[in-house]
């Protein structure tokens, strides 16, 4: 079941995603090589509670810690430790806050100090990818359209869509209604209507597509060790275009 949002709860939303947008840009701050993803995720956690937050991962279906932080051919869900990071690295780094009952979730990747130009080349990807994907969240469009905005994207780059990773509907609870794929199938999904609130977020990889769970049942990367991207934005489907939650509440016109 889809359930849409009424203005008030899109503004708390806008302002969890403050708080996620703010955690990201002080991860991004202090990224450098030698730093500990332990460390990183400690400077989150602290900082999400000190803005009246909660860290929305941490617990819920027993994952330990605040954010995923996710290395070079990791996709998604790393669990932060001791890993020092290097220079050269890619880190994608996802945030999801609650904050008055509601959730905004976000990803960004990384560079760790300088990196190759073809990993450079895979991140520019990924962000234009989400950037088109969120100009199709419109009232009258369906989810397949921003499928298909993202595959575009993708793959005119030469790099692949996982297919086994999507994006959702996110609200009262993380995980909502409706799925969102990086990909077109049969699966067109629902017309985009005013009120709905999705976490688009492109995953791709500089390889194949295929992924693996590691051992701690969380962590995901590319079974081929290609490097992988992955952003992450929550929008808003409002009359006057789509809204990013959790980029200080922008509006794409």
């Amino acid at each position: 079941m889809i359930i849409r949002k009424s203005a008030q709860e899109i503004e708390t939303m806008a302002r969890a995603g403050k708080v996620v947008a703010e955690a990201l840009a002080l991860i991004e701050e202090h990224l450098q090589p030698g730093i500990t993803t332990g460390e990183l995720d400690a400077l989150a956690d602290e900082f999400i509670r000190s803005h009246g937050g909660e860290p929305t991962f941490k617990g819920y279906k027993g994952y330990p810690a605040a954010t995923c932080l996710s290395p070079n051919s990791m996709v998604v869900h790393g669990i932060p430790g001791r890993l020092k990071l290097q220079d050269g690295d890619i880190l994608s780094v996802d945030v999801g806050v609650t904050l008055d009952g509601f959730v905004a979730d976000s990803a960004w990747t990384f560079p760790v100090g300088s990196i190759s130009t073809d990993a450079q080349r895979l991140l520019d990807t990924c962000k234009a990818a989400l950037q088109a994907g969120i100009a199709e969240a419109r009232v009258g469009n369906s989810i397949g359209d921003i499928s298909q905005a993202v595959q575009r994207v993708t793959e005119e780059a030469g790099y692949s869509v996982i297919r086994s990773l999507v994006g959702h509907g996110v609200g009262r609870s993380m995980h909502e209604d409706p799925q969102v794929p990086n990909f077109v199938s049969a699966y067109r999904g629902p017309e985009l209507k005013e009120g709905m609130t999705i976490a688009i977020e492109p995953m791709i990889t500089a390889g194949g597509p295929d992924v693996y769970i590691h051992d701690d049942e969380w962590s995901i990367s590319t079974t081929d060790g290609s490097l992988a991207a992955h952003f992450e934005h929550t929008v808003a489907v409002t009359a006057a275009g789509p809204r990013i939650l959790t980029e200080t509440g922008v509006l794409v016109p």
